[in-house]
């Protein structure tokens, strides 16, 4: 797992609630998916400048998973703070390619990965992905390199 990331990458940083664990403590993998969600969904507005809920609601622009996977390289605790960093992989006509990595105190703790397609949220099938997220996504990927 391949945790070193550049100054330039979005950060975001997330405690570990009660309610992301099994009874054990640990964080119920299943569980982890939510949280990536609720980092994805910070980067575009942090990170892109891009409303998130605005795409779904008024714009009625759909920004599922088509392909989500996650390789766990330590378990997550309650009480800690996980710190997650997004990586653009591929940007495709109506999808996103995004490495997500997650660590503890520099720690490899998750590396994930999801590939998200625009769809209409009307014909619920999928379209080409908008221009200024095009654009934001290209910027964004650029200064990471």
């Amino acid at each position: 797992m391949n945790t070193t990331v550049d100054d330039r990458v979005w950060r975001t940083s997330v405690p570990i609630r009660f309610s992301h664990c099994d009874p054990a403590g640990i964080v119920y993998f299943a569980r982890y998916f939510d949280i990536l969600n609720g980092v994805v969904e910070d980067w575009f507005g942090e990170a892109l400048g891009i409303d998130y809920h605005e795409m779904i609601g008024p714009r009625r622009i759909g920004l599922g998973f088509v392909s989500a996977g996650a390789d766990f390289a330590k378990p997550g605790f309650m009480g800690d703070r996980l710190d997650f960093s997004v990586l653009v992989e591929r940007i495709g006509r109506s999808s996103l390619t995004l490495k997500i990595s997650a660590t503890r105190s520099s720690e490899p703790v998750l590396q994930a990965r999801l590939v998200m397609v625009t769809t209409s949220l009307e014909t619920h099938t999928s379209v080409a992905l908008p221009e200024d997220l095009r654009a934001a996504v290209e910027r964004y990927q650029e200064t990471c390199q």
